[in-house]
């Protein structure tokens, strides 16, 4: 079995799109059709990674269609329905120092500018204005919203020491 840390998540199947086997995908990537642009696609399927590759696809509304390598008919598809799609972390791009990818602040811990820990980045919610993290807090039941906009309430990104800085205070709940 492949190690899933290798792996990140770009997406879901949520349904079906006609009668010839293409699938309906929530796309995490930004724009939402950058998902069609990764060679290849991994679905999750019993509990391992499989590689596929996308014959075709567009964005529909708000979701994105695509045609899947062997998926020829509507009862393949809806097999496939609720399944996760990924990508192996050697396929994104580098990097400057100041960007991050989503993916490589989950499980950061923050800390405030006063050195007290606040929890542990769960997840990231994409509000329009500006990206949020998630943090779940040291103490139970407690959980932090903060926008993440660097050199204002996101201090520093310490990828290496898997910390970040925030000027947020714990009472702010």
């Amino acid at each position: 079995m492949a190690d899933a840390s290798e792996y990140i998540p770009v997406g879901k199947i949520s349904g079906v799109f006609g009668v010839k086997g293409w699938v309906k995908v929530f796309s995490f990537t930004d724009p939402r059709d950058n998902i069609l642009e990764y060679k290849p696609l991994y679905v999750h399927r019993h509990g391992d990674w499989i590689p596929i590759e996308v014959n075709g696809g567009q964005l529909q509304g708000k979701a994105v269609v695509m045609s899947l390598e062997k998926v020829t008919d509507r009862n393949q598809a809806m097999t496939l329905i609720g399944s996760e799609l990924a990508i192996k972390r050697s396929q994104l791009l580098e990097t400057d120092e100041d960007e991050f990818y989503w993916a490589d602040l989950v499980g950061l811990t923050v800390i405030n500018a006063e050195n007290e820990k606040l929890g542990i980045v769960d997840h990231l919610l994409e509000t329009g204005a500006n990206d949020v993290l998630v943090v779940s807090g040291t103490e139970p039941d407690t959980e932090y919203l903060i926008p993440f906009v660097l050199d204002r309430t996101v201090l520093k990104v310490d990828l290496e020491n898997k910390q970040i800085q925030v000027d947020w205070q714990a009472d702010y709940l």
